[in-house]
């Protein structure tokens, strides 16, 4: 099997021709005059805006019906979980006891760690862990080897022999019926990937990581809605069960991309492949506990979702794709993407000829909207760590908190329109919740090599 590269395609001249045409969308208005000026906003805030609500606000304040899982399966589908790790030390040991105490049929479930030149005591911690557990097997990768964490897990692809593979961050927790439950839901959908609820533990730490609890709440009943209304789920890194064949189908993890979940939720659409979406039960995950951490993976993010939308979009226009998940696709670029660009271009240009800005109209329902999704899905009942307790003070926080996204995302495009490509892989400290210390990194970033620049496209 060939991992998936994309690295030769042009992403500078995709971002810089999206950066212009956004430019140009924010400034335009302000050469009509008022109230004509408001007409575009006001036409794609009514165009976006009922559609959000009709695929998740809608769907959200209805009951939600509990899932409908079989009690057991006739035969139960032999299982690999597998773990990217590179120097996590405080938190590998944690993480093998809570697979190896998984509920599941003796013998079918296999735990595969790739110690990604770790220069800590993870080796030899799997060394000494490895002699408890019959089910833990250990690749070691060289420090250079490349690729971060989609050249790790393609390293341990073709020694996998279970049906689904579940691929866990060193910091996850999860219920002992995790599998058990899990299991039977992605066989009843017949998917070929399913996502868990990422739960944020400690949330309560301070104001930003209660913050992340609030959004990973809004991006899970946001997939929900989506898959719901027959648009487009996407995976999340943490917590994916992804069955195998389809994953080799499509070639594979993409070693040329900084968000190796994003990219394959493209290719596994283009293949027609289904991702379900699940909310209970979650898999656990630490927050990022400071602003220089969340800005640099609140880049990252950014990147790799504008990239697979460059990487791939002519065959998300031109290829069979139904015409539901098409305009899916379409809505939420412009929401996630397009309108942050567009609302700087909006507001620098009316600083620059003293007029009031023109896309206010569209920015306001998009808060709006996002913080009504945050209530109601806080407001669901839910398995793991609490879900903030929703008030005037914290539905403000979690709205206030998301126009980050407007600062991210016009600086990532600019610097992806202007700068070489280079693929610099992050490495993730995980320190667990008793540890009184701060993660240096994201939770859920790249594993693997640090500074490695690729081929400038």
């Amino acid at each position: 099997m060939t991992a998936a590269k994309t690295a030769s395609r042009p992403r500078r001249g995709k971002a810089a021709l999206f950066v212009l045409l956004c430019g140009c969308a924010g400034a335009a208005p302000h050469w009509v005059e008022p109230p004509r000026n408001l007409l575009p906003a006001i036409s794609l805030t009514l165009l976006l805006g009922a559609y959000v609500i009709r695929t998740v606000l809608f769907r959200l304040w209805k009951p939600q019906p509990p899932v409908a899982l079989p009690e057991a399966l006739d035969h139960w589908p032999d299982v690999d979980v597998v773990v990217a790790a590179r120097d996590e030390e405080a938190v590998i040991g944690r993480l093998v006891e809570r697979v190896a105490q998984l509920s599941y049929p003796e013998g079918q479930l296999r735990l595969w760690v790739v110690d990604d030149g770790s220069e800590d005591r993870t080796a030899a911690l799997l060394e000494e862990i490895g002699s408890r557990h019959s089910l833990l097997t250990v690749l070691r990768r060289p420090r250079d080897a490349g690729g971060g964490k989609s050249g790790a897990l393609n390293a341990v692809l073709p020694q996998l022999r279970g049906r689904w593979m579940l691929v866990l961050d060193a910091d996850a927790g999860m219920p002992r019926d995790l599998l058990q439950r899990l299991i039977p839901y992605a066989e009843a959908g017949s998917w070929a990937a399913v996502q868990l609820r990422k739960a944020v533990v400690e949330a309560d730490r301070n104001l930003l990581t209660q913050a992340q609890a609030m959004e990973m709440a809004l991006d899970t009943v946001i997939q929900q809605g989506r898959l719901a209304s027959g648009g487009v789920p996407e995976l999340r890194g943490n917590g994916q069960l992804l069955r195998r064949d389809a994953l080799e189908a499509c070639g594979g993890f993409n070693e040329a991309t900084v968000t190796d979940d994003l990219d394959l939720s493209f290719r596994l659409l283009l293949g027609d492949c289904g991702i379900g979406v699940l909310w209970d039960p979650p898999v656990e995950e630490e927050a990022v506990r400071t602003l220089p951490a969340l800005w640099r993976q609140r880049q990252r993010w950014a990147e790799g979702g504008l990239q697979r939308f460059f990487d791939y979009w002519p065959s998300l226009v031109a290829g069979p794709l139904a015409p539901s998940r098409k305009l899916d696709l379409a809505a939420f670029f412009l929401l996630q993407y397009a309108l942050p660009v567009v609302s700087i271009a909006d507001l620098l240009t009316a600083l620059a000829t003293r007029t009031l800005p023109s896309i206010w109209p569209l920015s306001i329902v998009a808060f709006g909207l996002s913080g009504a999704a945050i209530v109601a899905g806080c407001r669901r009942s839910s398995e793991g760590p609490p879900l903030p307790n929703i008030n005037p003070f914290t539905a403000a926080l979690g709205i206030a908190y998301l126009a980050h996204w407007f600062v991210v995302i016009p600086w990532v495009a600019l610097r992806m329109a202007l700068l070489p490509k280079r693929l610099v892989w992050a490495k993730t400290l995980h320190v667990g919740e008793a540890s009184g210390e701060e993660s240096h990194e994201d939770t859920d970033d790249l594993t693997g090599e640090a500074d490695l620049t690729t081929q400038v496209s």
